[in-house]
């Protein structure tokens, strides 16, 4: 349910900064509320569809397009930070200066919300966690939120009138930089390796933002930890937090392993529980450890365990995530979009024992290639770099193994197809972002599945 609003939005001036479905939703919670809003946006209004701009016009809102203004910063009351923008913009600085107070639509709607919440964090993998968290919520009978980092924003729930059991929410490093008392019922950290660095001065900053998720728990919480993950394993969690670590074997300390090709849950004070992975159908080592957490989180929640079973045996998997897409003369292409970062990427190329075609490049991020060239040799035959970053891709294989220069998707699943032999498969895991060629990873991934559908109409 939501809890009681105890903060007054009427006749308040409040800054929406970023028009994305964030800023959206938080526009039309505030002005529900009779704040004076203004939406500032640095795209031009022609990025967007009419309908939205159309839409917070109506709502009584201000809409300033196609750039920050100084003015509009420093001229309000509180200011709301899309999870998008950066947090060290010099506007946003000079409003803290002035005494403006800056949070984020994650921190806002979590104030507003009592209903138990599960947040799902770390590097790589979130998205499929909390869907996965979602169905198994779902299939127990419960009524479920899921929403956040994945494609509703919190703040979606907390202005609804729909009341739920659990709330399952993505949380991004972005949306924990600007918490202050945001403090789920349990935090998943899945994992955590060099991303964003585009965005993070280094490593450690970064990491510092992940970790954040369980700085504000306390006594009858749960802290649930990946403790395969190097960085993870050894990190300490607020005092009277209930900690949980899983991984693949079996170990002292922990409550979730991988054991004669099943899962076993082991809690304090319950017997071992163990499920079958036979028709778990996601690949992948790292999947397993995703799925590990999951089944530790429905158990430690009370989830019954037939609607855990049930999910592992059924659920099939998040577009842009290891997607087969099409088989054509034996060769499989599959669409990992998603893998936006050089870990991601280096975990899908570790799924597949058959050669691999393997499509890179966009965005740089700041991250260092070499994990990937590492786990490239004797897995990928070939490679095909496009995208901003295709020349750092093609200077780190350089030697290494061969590789091609496409100037667009199209022209690299030509290419690849070109090359492949029957037995081989084609994967799309870019390594990085993709804003350089598209507006995110979803259409980087409708694009290469539009392309590969070309060849089998061919």
């Amino acid at each position: 349910m939501q809890a009681q609003n105890s903060l007054n939005f009427s006749g308040k001036k409040v800054l929406v900064v970023g028009l994305g479905i964030s800023g959206l939703w938080t526009a039309r919670w505030l002005a529900g509320q009779g704040a004076v809003v203004t939406l500032s946006e640095i795209r031009p209004e022609t990025d967007f569809d009419p309908g939205t701009c159309s839409e917070i016009l109506r709502l009584g809102a201000r809409l300033e397009t196609g750039g920050h203004k100084k003015k509009t910063f420093l001229n309000t009351e509180m200011i709301i930070v899309s999870p998008g923008v950066p947090h060290d913009m010099e506007l946003l600085s000079a409003a803290i200066r002035s005494g403006i107070p800056v949070t984020g639509e994650l921190e806002l709607a979590s104030r507003m919300i009592d209903t138990p919440m599960i947040g799902v964090t770390g590097t790589n993998g979130k998205s499929t966690v909390t869907a996965l968290l979602g169905s198994m919520i779902e299939n127990a009978g419960f009524e479920v939120f899921v929403g956040g980092n994945i494609g509703t924003p919190l703040i979606a729930y907390a202005a609804g009138e729909r009341r739920a059991d659990y709330v399952v929410v993505e949380v991004s490093s972005f949306q924990l930089d600007t918490i202050e008392t945001f403090s789920p019922f349990v935090s998943v950290v899945l994992n955590i390796s060099p991303d964003h660095l585009d965005r993070y001065p280094d490593y450690e900053t970064y990491v510092e933002s992940k970790l954040r998720i369980f700085s504000n728990q306390g006594p009858g919480q749960y802290v649930i930890l990946n403790d395969d993950d190097k960085m993870l394993s050894s990190i300490e969690i607020p005092s009277g937090v209930s900690l949980l670590r899983y991984g693949t074997e079996e170990k002292e300390g922990r409550h979730a392993f991988i054991e004669n090709g099943g899962i076993t849950v082991c809690l304090d004070g319950m017997a071992r529980n163990r499920f079958s992975i036979d028709f778990f159908s996601l690949p992948g080592t790292y999947n397993l450890e995703n799925l590990l957490s999951v089944v530790l989180c429905g158990m430690t929640i009370g989830i019954d365990p037939g609607a855990i079973q049930k999910t592992i045996d059924e659920f099939r998997g998040l577009p842009n995530r290891l997607e087969c897409v099409a088989e054509i003369g034996g060769v499989v292409f599959y669409n990992d979009s998603k893998a936006t970062n050089v870990d991601a990427t280096v975990r899908a190329v570790m799924s597949f024992e058959q050669p691999l075609i393997l499509l890179a490049g966009g965005r740089h991020k700041g991250a260092d290639y070499t994990p990937l060239v590492s786990a490239a040799r004797g897995r990928v035959k070939k490679a095909i770099f496009l995208g901003e970053a295709k020349e750092l891709l093609a200077s780190s294989f350089e030697g290494v193994l061969p590789f091609h220069m496409a100037k667009d998707i199209d022209e690299a699943v030509s290419i690849s197809f070109s090359c492949a032999k029957s037995g081989d498969a084609v994967l799309l895991a870019p390594a990085c972002s993709s804003f350089d060629m598209f507006s995110d990873y979803s259409q980087r991934g409708r694009v290469f599945k539009a392309a590969v559908e070309r060849l089998v109409h061919g």
